[in-house]
């Protein structure tokens, strides 16, 4: 079997349903489980008119109630040519009611608490797979019953040993060559059953652990764009989609700020040795990338991500000199406060390090002054140039450098993998950075 998992964008509304629906049916011989993500702006919709509850704003949420039942409405009578199957019309009347008693009890309360907005949240996937397997005659399943996840509501993790026996329950009887199955990405549960998501961008995680628990022959990410691209088309319009990725570089690209995958959804693949390819709901017969723990590109760069902004701290102090034990004291403040640290790069008596922008530096620099003195620079960008042979092709490097010309780098970090060399340059210059780069990349032998 195999699954196919469809971004927000795919299932947009009617026509972007229709040609998802065409795909599932030509793999019905593969025994397709479909997991499909809210329709596009609906968590966003869901979202805001949470926070209007919360602010005591109940007719402003209850307005955008309204707004997207009309939306999902409309999508559903489109795809019946108006004649919605009773069925259907139950589930969707059953399923903004909740809603709306969710956002009473918000406004009311005047309280948004995490779990709340889960339960919230998840009522995106829960209306776009009860339209599509309706449409599609599927089986519809409840991911709630499948994907079990620990309590940290928002970010919740999943435990793929009770979704591996859950999936086998109530997943793998359902599956068969010539019918869809449709479930939700994004959306799970705790063991008593209260409502999780794995946090935004989570639906190609879910598909990844789908996969992983049925021991799929081919995960598939469909999405807007055909693959995995050398870098981000936005600002550099001649970039092209790259065949094959190794699971080392894909999530060096993930990590790193590629828009197209989410980090996490790398790992139940690499652990089950299940190919994830990456393809164009709009374009299914071109090209596309196909990410496999066998590849082995060899290329001396495959493509470049870019993430920012990100502040940059140079920590110093006479006390590193010959001693030791200075970077366990510097690492345990960031451990303490719950900062993660991207790049690290150290000098005789000095480190620097990246931290994400909206980092409260306040308690950190209070931390970090008992023992170093602490310069800051805020709006920079990390670029990364990710490749097998990155490190092994002599040259490289200062290709790299003289491509950048004017434009600063104020930090360096090869990274321990040795397939990933970031750069930081000031935010501004990150387009004309990733342009110039790109003209290297182009010129190696991809």
């Amino acid at each position: 079997m195999i699954v196919l998992k469809f971004g927000g964008s795919s299932v947009a509304d009617a026509a972007c349903m229709r040609q998802v629906a065409r795909l599932a049916e030509a793999a019905l011989p593969h025994a397709p489980l479909v997991v499909l993500s809210a329709m596009g702006k609906t968590t966003n919709g869901l979202f805001d008119a949470a926070k209007a509850a919360e602010a005591g704003d109940l007719a402003e949420a209850m307005s955008r109630q309204r707004a997207l039942m009309a939306a999902h409405r409309k999508a559903a009578e489109e795809l019946f040519d108006g004649a919605v199957p009773e069925s259907l019309d139950v589930a969707l009347t059953d399923l903004f009611g909740e809603l709306e008693l969710l956002l009473r009890g918000v406004a009311m309360l005047r309280e948004l608490s995490a779990r709340s907005m889960d339960a919230i949240a998840s009522l995106g996937e829960r209306l776009s797979t009860r339209i599509f397997a309706a449409f599609v005659g599927g089986a519809w399943v409840d991911a709630r019953t499948v994907l079990r996840t620990n309590e940290v509501f928002g970010e919740a993790a999943p435990q793929q040993a009770a979704i591996h026996s859950l999936a086998e329950m109530h997943l793998k009887p359902q599956l068969a060559p010539g019918r869809v199955v449709v479930t939700q990405g994004y959306i799970g549960a705790t063991e008593d059953g209260l409502t999780t998501t794995l946090g935004r961008g989570g639906s190609d995680y879910s598909a990844a652990l789908f996969g992983a628990a049925l021991g799929a022959e081919e995960v598939q990410i469909w999405t807007d764009v055909e693959g995995v691209l050398t870098c981000d088309p936005r600002i550099v319009p001649e970039a092209l989609p790259i065949p094959d990725l190794s699971f080392a570089e894909a999530a060096e690209l993930a990590a790193f700020g590629a828009k197209v995958l989410h980090p996490a959804t790398i790992q139940p693949a690499v652990e089950a040795g299940i190919p994830v390819t990456v393809r164009h709901t709009q374009k299914p017969e071109g090209r596309f990338t196909t990410i496999s723990a066998e590849v082995r590109s060899g290329r001396p760069i495959t493509a470049l991500a870019s993430r920012g902004p990100v502040t940059v701290l140079t920590v110093s102090s006479t006390r590193m000199l010959a001693q030791s034990g200075f970077l366990a004291r510097l690492f345990e403040v960031f451990g303490r406060r719950g900062v993660s640290v991207d790049l690290v790069a150290t000098a005789e008596v000095s480190v620097s390090l990246t931290v994400e922008a909206d980092v409260p530096l306040k308690p950190l620099l209070q931390d970090l002054s008992a023992f170093a003195t602490v310069e800051i620079h805020e709006g920079r960008a990390i670029i990364a140039a990710v490749g097998e042979r990155l490190k092994s092709t002599p040259g490289l490097g200062a290709r790299l450098l003289t491509a950048l010309g004017d434009i600063n780098v104020e930090m360096i970090s090869m990274g321990a993998n040795e397939i990933n060399l970031s750069l930081v340059v000031k935010e501004e210059r990150t387009a004309e950075a990733l342009r110039r780069l790109h003209q290297v990349l182009m010129g190696s032998a991809l």
